[in-house]
């Protein structure tokens, strides 16, 4: 890194950077850079492209041909957790796309989601290296599909959209499917995958909360009623409704009202 480089250059770079693990270095830096207040701002780039920086494996294929995910054999465990760790791969790639994308929005805004970044960035390095341990598999090994960034695609217009769409709706999945993963992997006895899944589901509250905050305050900034809109968006998108059994504890926290969990039937 150059040392007159600004946040956006930087931000950019760790974007764009194809290298998943001089992507996470990328996104440390920077996170612990803005800590210090030892960069200024710059200006955002207004031709960012749509397609993040990614190394030429994995292989992305349609979701029904990934390998079967299973926590028996060592294929199907390998398998698993390649799959976590695409999705922790694109998290670090939408917390960057949403402080580059929408850089308008307020600082609290810009810190909140470099925090997020920094955090999926550790997680997917916790998941990789714990995959190679365990099952001599490595990010990339198996192919992986791209419905998550497709939503980020279809979002890079609005950032209340993409806030509905992507933290509400498709992290906020993560956050009722990690316990039922985190009990595959006690049955065969991983307790180290378990404990990267708590790590990782305790901090993802906090980046669909995230979203939630800032999905109700661009609401509030244009008179709409946050849940009703939520609704709407998903109907306007073809996107997949939530669908039970919710981990209800983990959506309160995150922002959901009763209401709206009484709502998803």
């Amino acid at each position: 890194m150059n040392q007159g480089e600004t946040f956006f250059q930087r931000a950019r770079a760790a974007f764009l950077e194809p290298s998943p693990s001089l992507k996470c270095s990328r996104v440390e830096l920077l996170w612990r850079a803005w800590q210090e207040q030892a960069l200024p701002l710059g200006k955002p780039d207004p031709a960012l492209p749509l397609e993040p920086g990614r190394p030429d494996r994995p292989l992305l294929v349609a979701p029904d041909q990934v390998p079967l995910r299973n926590a028996v054999s060592r294929e199907g465990r390998a398998a698993l957790l390649h799959a976590i760790a695409h999705i922790e791969f694109n998290a670090i790639n939408l917390a960057l796309d949403a402080l580059l994308r929408f850089p308008f929005l307020p600082g609290d805004f810009l810190k909140g989601w470099l925090q997020v970044a920094a955090e999926e960035a550790r997680h997917f390095t916790m998941v990789c290296e714990h995959m190679e341990q365990s099952c001599a598999c490595r990010y990339g090994d198996l192919p992986a599909h791209d419905g998550l960034w497709e939503m980020a695609r279809r979002t890079a217009h609005d950032p209340l959209v993409r806030m509905a769409l992507v933290p509400r709706l498709f992290e906020a999945r993560g956050l009722d499917a990690t316990p039922a993963i985190m009990r595959k992997f006690q049955g065969v006895g991983d307790r180290q995958a378990v404990t990267i899944l708590q790590v990782i589901l305790a901090e993802e509250v906090g980046h669909v909360a995230l979203g939630d905050r800032w999905f109700r305050h661009l609401c509030a900034e244009r008179g709409l009623e946050p849940e009703s809109t939520f609704q709407a968006l998903l109907q306007s998108y073809d996107a997949p409704r939530p669908r039970r059994p919710f981990n209800e504890a983990a959506r309160r926290a995150a922002g959901f009202s009763e209401a709206e969990l009484a709502r998803f039937q």
